[in-house]
């Protein structure tokens, strides 16, 4: 295989894996709580609230659960990301409370997402990410491989802007593009079989993949940066601004498009 293949089956053995997939479940369901309170609130006052209740809930249970552990959230305070205490630690959950918080707002869209993911000794050791209105939860370290794949590969993309690299890809698989929201819902759909390549440029930060990236590992499918290179985490810089998730099968494909100087 061509370039930074990424994959971790290890599992913590302490019960890491599980407590991933219950909070991100469980976050869900607040989420979904959320939704129907404000139903007839603005996008705006719906977007608020579950970020800031989701946030509040994951930030209060690993503080129960793994007292001793550092967190990183989208939603912590620009100060709380900035911390160097997390660069020392050894163990650091990394979180997007609410991954999609336009589709979330937008009352009967389903591609929103909850990210928990737990970084380790230099690697991802465990996620989940919850699809709540679906009623989807997937999470390391049993994550089954994709159904085969079709002959015309399906690129999945933001729904208003796909990246030019997208469409590159597109054009040299003969592929089809799919829309879809969140990043956390992209990259499920490549684990679940509804698109075969995620391929990300122009801003992401570490909660936008962490958790996504480690059930897609554990799903055997391919991921890296665009220019093949490993995908690191608890970085003192968060931004992690493009990224590849796709069938192993086509990642020579891929990276023969993301790597060249023309895209």
């Amino acid at each position: 295989m061509t370039g930074g293949q990424e994959r971790s089956d290890r599992g913590t053995g302490t019960g890491d894996d599980e407590l991933a997939a219950r909070l991100a479940t469980e976050a869900g369901e607040l989420l979904l709580g959320v939704r129907a309170e404000l139903a007839d609130a603005t996008a705006a006052e719906r977007k608020d609230a579950g970020d800031n209740r989701a946030h509040a809930f994951l930030m209060q249970a690993l503080a129960a659960e793994r007292p001793d552990d550092a967190v990183l959230s989208e939603e912590a305070t620009a100060e709380e990301k900035a911390n160097s205490t997390r660069l020392s630690a050894d163990r650091v959950w990394i979180v997007d409370p609410l991954d999609g918080t336009r589709e979330f707002s937008e009352l009967g869209r389903e591609d929103w997402a909850v990210h928990v993911a737990l970084w380790q000794s230099g690697e991802l050791v465990a996620g989940a990410v919850a699809l709540p209105a679906q009623g989807v939860t997937l999470a390391t370290p049993d994550v089954a491989a994709p159904p085969p794949a079709p002959d015309t590969p399906r690129i999945v993309v933001s729904r208003t802007r796909p990246p030019a690299v997208a469409l590159a890809v597109r054009d040299a698989l003969g592929g089809v593009l799919v829309e879809m929201g969140s990043a956390g819902a992209k990259v499920a759909s490549v684990v679940l079989g509804l698109a075969d390549a995620y391929v990300h440029a122009g801003g992401q930060y570490e909660w936008d993949s962490a958790a996504p990236v480690a059930v897609a590992r554990a799903a055997g499918l391919f991921t890296s940066r665009l220019d093949g290179s490993p995908l690191l985490y608890n970085q003192a810089d968060v931004l992690l601004p493009d990224l590849i998730v796709c069938r192993p099968e086509l990642a020579d494909a891929v990276l023969a498009v993301t790597r060249s100087p023309s895209t």
